[in-house]
């Protein structure tokens, strides 16, 4: 498989190690406002910044490369791309974190907050960790985290180190090299509950990204990586 790396940081260089490692070619390494003929490309993976996200995500997607973006920070204009997609009769991956741990994580956390709904007396909080080069805060995963949670319970959104009534808050640290650990609790007067996901290196949100783009190539349409793992409700 031959692929296009739109943004070559620390993510980038990662996922060229490993990609090569998995017998697949690098065939650009594009950093913010760089140009890039797509038509050698038969997939582009997206770790770039805010700023850039939306046009590296536009360009693949109009030269007909599938896309797969594990960018965080642009959000607001997800749906313009999804909609592009489905005009460009394209395919596309969005997700703010590729690993497979972390996606298990996605799909425990909204199993107990389902369960938790009615538990009154627990108050529920979160904890993001992560190195000192990111630029976003809370993380995506937070973010994606928490909209779990809302979904599940009476919470109506998530507030950044502070605190309100029906919001949960996310504390967000910024600490050393640390790759990124979520730590979610559930309080009461007498006891609490935890779960925690915490990432060793990059190496699996690098795989992550490389096993969503050999899913994704040859394939139409908006995916998730509930759809890559075949992860059920």
């Amino acid at each position: 498989m031959k692929i296009a790396l739109l943004g070559y940081g620390r993510m980038g260089k990662t996922i060229e190690k490993l990609a090569i490692e998995r017998g697949h070619t690098i065939v650009a390494k594009i950093d913010q406002n760089d140009s890039y003929d797509f038509n050698a490309a038969d997939v582009a993976i997206d770790f770039s910044v805010p700023d850039a996200a939306v046009a590296n995500i536009s360009s693949a997607i109009k030269s007909g490369v599938p896309v797969v973006s594990g960018t965080t920070g642009w959000l607001d204009n997800y749906s313009e791309m999804v909609a592009l997609c489905e005009k460009e009769n394209g395919a596309f991956i969005y997700a703010s974190n590729f690993s497979v741990g972390v996606n298990i994580f996605f799909e425990l956390n909204k199993k107990l907050a389902k369960m938790m709904k009615t538990l009154k007396d627990y108050q529920v909080s979160m904890t993001e960790v992560h190195h000192i080069h990111k630029l976003d805060a809370p993380s995506g995963t937070a973010i994606t985290l928490a909209e779990g949670i809302i979904k599940e319970t009476d919470n109506t959104d998530w507030i950044l180190d502070a605190e309100e009534e029906h919001k949960i808050t996310i504390k967000a640290l910024r600490e050393g090299e640390v790759p990124g650990t979520h730590t979610i609790t559930y309080k009461s007067q007498v006891d609490e509950l935890v779960i925690e996901h915490k990432a060793h290196n990059r190496h699996g949100f690098a795989l992550g990204a490389i096993i969503a783009a050999e899913w994704l190539k040859d394939k139409k349409g908006v995916h998730t990586m509930k759809d890559v793992l075949n992860l059920s409700e």
